[in-house]
């Protein structure tokens, strides 16, 4: 009987706090990516499965970058097959999978327009002419 009454309890001090979690999470207004530990070991990723996601989710790989946390050189070597999804990022994209287009619309606009944009950097050409002073030539002139 004591036993069964442990058990219990943990039970539900563990769904006290799950509970607790996602409260917190509601009142941040900010909704996390994760996915159950199993359907993560169970989850399978090609390249190719990791592009047709991305295209069905109708996002660019810079704002699945955005939302997986890594890089767009990262996510192009996910969908070449050069290297696999690993960990935490894995488990994003198995989340990402269960989400249709307009949640992840709303994903990126929480994320912030700041990240999605594309900032332009000046050319080399650009950053020099500003450090370096104007030359001016010299005149030639003619002996006579």
């Amino acid at each position: 009987m004591k036993s069964t009454v442990s058990q219990l309890r943990k039970a539900v001090s563990a769904i006290e706090r799950l509970t607790a979690q996602q409260q917190k999470e509601l009142g941040t207004g900010k909704a996390r990516l994760e996915a159950s530990p199993e359907e993560v070991k169970k989850s399978r990723f090609s390249s190719r499965l990791i592009r047709s996601l991305r295209k069905r989710l109708g996002i660019t790989q810079k704002e699945m970058a955005v939302l997986t946390g890594v890089t767009v050189g990262a996510i192009y070597q996910w969908e070449q097959g050069i290297f696999e999804p690993r960990g935490k990022k894995k488990e994003t994209l198995v989340a990402l999978r269960k989400l249709g287009r307009r949640e992840v619309r709303k994903l990126l606009e929480e994320r912030g327009p700041e990240k999605t944009e594309k900032k332009f950097r000046k050319s080399r050409r650009e950053r020099i002419r500003k450090t370096r002073p104007k030359r001016r030539r010299a005149r030639k002139t003619s002996k006579k």
